[in-house]
């Protein structure tokens, strides 16, 4: 009877752990989903620069007053990863953020649905990015899935127009910079492990990574001002785009982060993979309830995506768990055998 309250104990804290878990990716997912549409209407009052800057700023100083509280001073030291801090912070917090949202921009109304997309193609850029490193071919069941993830990207991009779209170079360099920038993110996702297994909390990792890839964001924006290609925002303006800011720093910026990383640490990476499906389809539902014009392309491609990676995450589940179709029928013939032998 001990055991058995005890199991069933451990069972109802694995159980809370997982919803938990799932509650918390949900809700990253989503946040991401929004971001977009958000951020193109606050694009008509200000730049994507100083708009990113703002937004992370507010960020890192209520990340920096958590750490602090939470885990003291000593939380703060680099312990020999400060080089690799700043690079993976600057993939995500400057390549990433200033990058997708200055592609957005460049797009005016379909960047809104070519970013989410793109962002939706950040498992299977995992994968090939994971293959180019290793030089370990993925199964071609997964290669596959990431050709039909890219036909679905491609029809979003292109609309069904391939021949306006590869001549119109005015649309290929924005597009170039949003895939760069989501390659961005991939790469700082995947550092996460590293810190993690070093024994580093999701708040000191988000915390410090966040602190320094901010400041290389704002030292590029400031170059950025001097050239004269963005200007500094006025008071009028900040007012403006304050309820923007701050959504953008509440929900996409510091719930979404913590949420996310925590999230993946209690459901691994395959599991919470899974969430970035609602990205896209949080930003059409969005793009369709204000009333913003969307394409069969948006949804065919949206579909070809989502299919593709729900897809490929059911055969690594399959295949992690020897559960592919040979072993099945070969466990079925072994219980025909025990059968036939009773």
């Amino acid at each position: 009877m001990e055991y058995r309250e005890r199991d069933k104990g451990d069972w109802e804290s694995l159980k809370n752990n997982i919803l938990l878990g799932a509650f918390l990716c949900f809700i990253a997912s989503v946040s991401w989903g929004a971001m977009f549409p958000v951020a193109n209407h606050a694009f008509n009052h200000i730049d994507p620069f100083y708009f990113t800057i703002f937004r992370y700023l507010s960020v890192t100083v209520i990340l920096v007053v958590m750490l602090l509280w939470k885990e003291g001073k000593e939380a703060f030291r680099f312990d020999g990863k400060g080089l690799s801090l700043w690079f993976f912070g600057t993939m995500a917090f400057t390549v990433y953020n200033l990058l997708i949202f200055w592609g957005q921009d460049l797009l005016g109304e379909p960047g809104v649905m070519i970013a989410s997309i793109n962002e939706a193609l950040m498992p299977m850029i995992s994968i090939v990015i994971v293959w180019l490193l290793s030089r370990n071919r993925p199964h071609g069941v997964t290669l596959f899935f990431v050709f039909t993830a890219f036909v679905g990207v491609t029809l979003v991009i292109t609309k069904g127009d391939f021949g306006a779209f590869i001549t119109a170079t005015s649309d290929i360099v924005p597009s170039l910079l949003i895939f760069i920038a989501v390659v961005g993110w991939v790469v700082y996702t995947m550092s996460g492990s590293k810190f993690s297994e070093a024994g580093w909390s999701a708040l000191r990792f988000s915390t410090l990574s966040c602190l320094l890839g901010t400041l290389t964001a704002t030292a590029v924006t400031l170059i950025i001002t001097y050239t004269g290609y963005v200007t500094l925002p006025t008071m009028e303006t900040i007012k403006i785009v304050s309820p923007h800011i701050a959504f953008m720093a509440i929900f996409p910026g510091l719930i979404a982060l913590l949420g996310w990383n925590v999230g993946v640490r209690i459901l691994s990476p395959l599991n919470a993979l899974l969430f970035i499906n609602f990205v896209p389809i949080t930003t059409l539902a969005v793009q369709f309830f204000q009333g913003s014009p969307l394409t069969v392309y948006d949804y065919i491609g949206t579909a070809f995506i989502i299919f593709a990676l729900i897809s490929n995450n059911i055969f690594v589940r399959l295949t992690q768990n020897n559960t592919t179709p040979q072993v099945l029928r070969k466990r079925l013939r072994e219980v025909l055998s025990l059968l036939q032998k009773h």
